[in-house]
């Protein structure tokens, strides 16, 4: 199963990508703790330890891609894929989120981005301003 979402930001490339790599903004802009990092190979937890991973590939400003997974996933079902394009907009940034590699009752995880990830970046994104 793949989401594929697009939202955008009222804020430059660089503050948003710097965001989601620094353990403090995740956390400000998800109101979950988060331990993140902004070096390929490193791993990260957010939401309190409900989504752990590794980060894949960084390219500054651009991409982010990284292994992720939550604590509803099984054991035996293997980490799904998180790549996050980053798209410069007239206004700000636009965010292209595709999540693959998730099962077929997984479809819980795209509200799950709407309500726990993109509604409160959003705030905290117009509260900057």
């Amino acid at each position: 199963m793949t989401i594929e979402l697009s939202v955008d930001f009222p804020v430059n490339v660089s503050t948003l990508y710097s965001a989601w790599l620094d353990s403090d903004q995740h956390a400000a802009m998800t109101g979950g703790e988060a331990s993140v990092s902004d070096k390929e190979g490193d791993s990260f937890t957010a939401w309190d330890e409900y989504i752990s991973g590794k980060n894949i590939e960084l390219i500054p400003n651009t991409k982010i891609r990284q292994t992720w997974r939550t604590t509803d996933f099984p054991e035996t079902q293997p980490d799904s894929e998180l790549v996050l394009d980053f798209i410069p907009t007239e206004n700000g940034t636009r965010l292209l989120l595709k999540h693959t590699g998730l099962s077929k009752t997984d479809g819980q995880y795209e509200s799950g981005w709407e309500e726990h990830y993109f509604t409160p970046m959003a705030e905290y994104f117009a509260s900057l301003s």
